[in-house]
């Protein structure tokens, strides 16, 4: 049996899964490749960008408002009951791994990130690049954290609080500029 599909605006694919669609808002982004199934929401403004995979087939995947999910990343649910919240201004890098996880407004997850069941980033929290955030571990706000498995570092300063917090807003822009493109 084939699963049913639309097409998003921007080109990505939406699915159905057991008569579930993605809700998607009409300003939304979904570049080429990317596969959206199932129980997902995503807010005004966010963006998917190419080949990337949400897949909410077990439970449930929000997103909110301005968030971006970067190239070549995956998001998913556990089977446990850990949904994935990703509250709004969210990046989430390049080939990172989102699974079983919240994030608050304006967490960062770096490129080739990964998080695992139940585990938890507060706002303006940051997961590096490249680090693995164990299953029920919480970054708090404002905080760094680095390796495989991931441990705080550092609190982030001011500085980098307010770079971060501009990004998404960034990110809303150029997605609208592909969705412009004939």
């Amino acid at each position: 049996m084939k699963m049913k599909e639309k097409t998003a605006n921007g080109g990505g694919k939406l699915y159905s899964f057991k008569g579930v669609w993605p809700k998607i808002a009409d300003d939304c982004f979904i570049a080429p490749g990317a596969r959206v199934i199932g129980n997902v929401e995503i807010g005004s403004g966010s963006s998917v960008w190419f080949n990337c995979v949400l897949r909410g087939d077990i439970a449930k995947i929000q997103i909110g408002k301005n968030s971006n999910i970067q190239d070549g990343s995956v998001v998913h649910v556990d089977s446990g009951g850990f949904d994935v919240k990703i509250g709004d201004n969210v990046l989430i890098g390049h080939m990172a791994m989102i699974h079983g996880t919240t994030i608050e407004d304006y967490g960062f997850v770096g490129f080739n990130g990964s998080t695992m069941d139940g585990s938890y980033i507060e706002k303006h929290g940051m997961l590096a690049a490249g680090s693995l955030l164990s299953p029920n571990k919480r970054i708090g706000t404002k905080e760094l954290w680095i390796g495989r498995p991931a441990k705080f570092v550092r609190n982030l300063d001011d500085e980098m609080i307010k770079k971060l917090s501009k990004a998404p807003e960034e990110y809303a822009r150029f997605a609208q500029q592909f969705l412009q493109e004939d």
